[in-house]
This record gives C-alpha cells, structure tokens and sequence, in this order.
C-alpha cells in the first residue's frame, strides 16, 4: 500500500470516529433533554397533587427553593430597574 493511500484511509477512518462521536454527543444531549422534561412534568404532577412519592419530596422541595430564589433575584431587579440610574455624564455646571 502507497504512502498516500495509507494517509487517505487513516483521515477516512479519523473523520468516522468524528462522526460517531458527534453523533454520541448529540444523542447525550438528547437524552438529557429528555430528562429534564420528564422531570419537569414530574414536578407539574406532584404540584397538581396527581402524584404522590415520598421520594420525590426531597427533589420537589430543592425545586421549589430554587424557583423562589430565581424569583427573588427577579424581583430585586425589576426594583432596581425602576430607580433612576445614577448619570454617566459630567457632573452640571453652577449656575
């Protein structure tokens, strides 16, 4: 076998294991999105009180902190978005 058709097959079998790289990436990504709306309507289930786990409680309750804090951080910003910025400009002139 030629040098160069040596180099050809290794870049051919270099860009296969890209691809199927990729292609495992993807399918993880896939995966965890999955989860996560699964997750999601879990929560939506167990708020509705159509689902009932003890061993859900822990999960649920972290949830529910995480989503109060997210709102708190909301609210503190749409407080500070109503105050009157502080200016950039120079500072006025005596008249």
């Amino acid at each position: 076998m030629k040098l160069l058709d040596k180099a050809k097959l290794a870049a051919e079998q270099a860009a296969t294991k890209a691809k199927e790289g990729v292609e495992e990436v993807q399918t993880k990504r896939e995966l965890n999105a999955a989860y996560g709306e699964l997750g999601t309507k879990v929560f939506d289930l167990v708020e509705a009180g159509d689902l009932v786990k003890p061993e859900l409680d822990e999960l649920v309750a972290k949830i529910r902190t995480l989503k109060a804090k997210l709102a708190e951080g909301d609210a503190g910003e749409s407080a500070a978005s109503t105050e009157t910025p502080a200016s950039t400009g120079p500072p006025a002139m005596p008249v």
